[in-house]
């Protein structure tokens, strides 16, 4: 405006594609070895810093890994964070411990076999040291405290006991209670006196053991709280508010607000039972607490709907702030509508002004100040709709799986069948959708997805785009998708492109 060249910023574009690579794999089956159904992991879950990741299993047990790749060298994480990382590094974790949270019960009042399934794992605040994470079954949170306890042990007596003999000798002024004279090795000279008599070769010195704490230390996982009998369904989250003080759980019809430090009593916040159950038309199967403001609340249903509430507003959120749902196209009702709709996970974004939600066919982001519909939508098991009869009569349409999104809210991913699962870009332009299979060659089953979008909006922020869709019922090599080997469970590093996927047993890890 004042002569001068005005300058026009370069447009910058979508983020690249992410070629992911095979990082690591724990509990690695062999070709044709059978898997014990108590060893296929239910839960995983990162720490809020990435350094440590938690699984849970159908066994009761919780296995902890730690990651080591920031340790090397007596580096410090923020030094390494100073400097790239060398080429070939990658997050490199070890196993730490692990302990058994939950054994199988039996409820005699109602007949009920509970088992020790983890359904999820969720880390809490650490202090001084120590890791605190919560762990629930089907009725029973546990919070638990895993510590690092130095190993004290004997190292050595107090004296040699080759001076002890020297050493044995009684002090007359202290122990004698008449004047005599003792022989060398302590002892009376007269033996035949009614005194007390030292025994040959004298008495000993008292030698005591010299306990030292030793460089090696021990985990000790030691259950702080038990929170039970607040339910009467499975519950099927739980998740930490942003305070550190509190969390809720959630089963198919209540949500309940716990104190961490209080395990004797919990708050009903949402109660969605009919007063006839023969009214209900949905249940709740997700619920988690906004990111930062520790007054919201999402809950998802069976219906394919998601709740915000606001604890300001009442003590019972049975009115919710806000709706997400999309609406049903005319003419496209059936039978399955209602049972593919039903949503299994959700999960905010860091930032919390997303939400990502799955259903059995697609991936929706929502973004929380637009509740008209989603603003991306992922197809994930399109090629299926032509077998939903199949896929209900052997239960697979009931499959419930995870979700997660990477730390910049750029990517989000999901898990399908034959053990593969799905990265999607989310940025405005990105045309992303990578297939990958939970192997040592992750890109073995690539599967070329162009992109179509179905509508778009003036803004790009609430551009809606449909992506991902497969023709085929087979994957890239031409094998029919197997629905016996389903990847449910994976989770997403909270700062950087690694993600960790579960394979029945195995747990294998990749980054990008």
């Amino acid at each position: 405006m004042n002569g001068g060249d005005e300058v026009v910023a370069a447009p910058v574009g979508p983020p690249q594609p992410l070629e992911w690579k095979f990082s690591q794999v724990f509990g690695e089956r062999t070709a044709g070895e059978e898997v014990q159904e108590v060893d296929i992991i239910s839960a995983i879950e990162f720490d809020r810093t990435g350094d440590h990741l938690a699984t849970g299993d159908r066994g009761g047990r919780v296995v902890l890994f730690e990651r080591t790749d920031t340790k090397d060298h007596g580096s410090s994480r923020r030094d390494l964070e100073r400097t790239d990382y060398p080429i070939g590094r990658h997050p490199e974790f070890r196993y730490k411990t692990e302990f058994q949270s939950h054994e199988p019960e039996f409820d005699y009042l109602k007949s009920l076999e509970i088992e020790e399934k983890i359904n999820k794992i969720r880390w809490c605040q650490t202090a001084n040291g120590a890791l605190f994470l919560l762990s629930t079954n089907d009725k029973t949170i546990k919070f638990w405290k895993v510590q690092e306890k130095k190993i004290k042990k004997i190292s050595d007596m107090n004296l040699d006991p080759l001076k002890a003999v020297a050493n044995g000798s009684v002090a007359s002024s202290s122990n004698s209670v008449c004047s005599r004279s003792y022989l060398a090795n302590g002892g009376y000279p007269d033996r035949s006196s009614n005194d007390f008599s030292f025994p040959p070769g004298g008495i000993p010195s008292l030698r005591l053991p010299m306990v030292v704490t030793t460089h090696e230390t021990n985990l000790m996982a030691r259950c702080r709280r038990v929170y039970a009998h607040a339910h009467d369904y499975h519950i099927n989250s739980i998740s930490n508010n942003s305070d550190g003080e509190t969390f809720i759980s959630a089963d198919d019809l209540r949500i309940n607000l716990w104190n961490l430090e209080i395990s004797s009593q919990s708050f009903n916040i949402v109660d969605v039972k009919p007063a006839n159950m023969e009214d209900l038309t949905e249940v709740i199967t997700s619920a988690e607490f906004h990111p930062t403001h520790c007054n919201t609340l999402a809950y998802s249903s069976s219906k394919g709907s998601i709740r915000l509430i606001d604890l300001r507003q009442s003590a019972l959120c049975d009115s919710h702030a806000k709706l997400f749902e999309e609406q049903e196209a005319p003419g496209s009702r059936s039978f399955f509508t209602e049972i593919i709709a039903s949503i299994s996970d959700i999960k905010f974004g860091q930032d919390g002004r997303y939400i990502l939600s799955r259903d059995y066919m697609t991936l929706k982001l929502w973004d929380i100040n637009m509740d008209s519909g989603p603003v991306s939508t992922f197809q994930v098991h399109e090629y299926l709709r032509p077998k939903l009869c199949d896929l209900y009569e052997n239960d697979s349409i009931f499959d419930k799986f995870e979700c997660c999104l990477s730390g910049d809210g750029l990517r989000v991913a999901t898990g399908s069948y034959s053990n593969l699962f799905r990265v999607f870009g989310c940025a405005p332009g990105t045309t992303e959708a990578t297939t990958l299979e939970a192997s040592k060659n992750p890109m073995r089953r690539q599967v070329q997805t162009p992109s179509r979008p179905s509508r778009s909006l003036s803004s790009s922020i609430t551009r809606v785009v449909r992506r991902g869709a497969e023709s085929p019922g087979v994957d890239a090599n031409g094998n029919s998708f197997d629905f016996t080997t389903k990847l449910l469970h994976l989770a997403w590093h909270p700062t950087e492109h690694s993600i960790a996927c579960a394979a029945a047993n195995s747990l294998y890890m990749y980054y990008a």
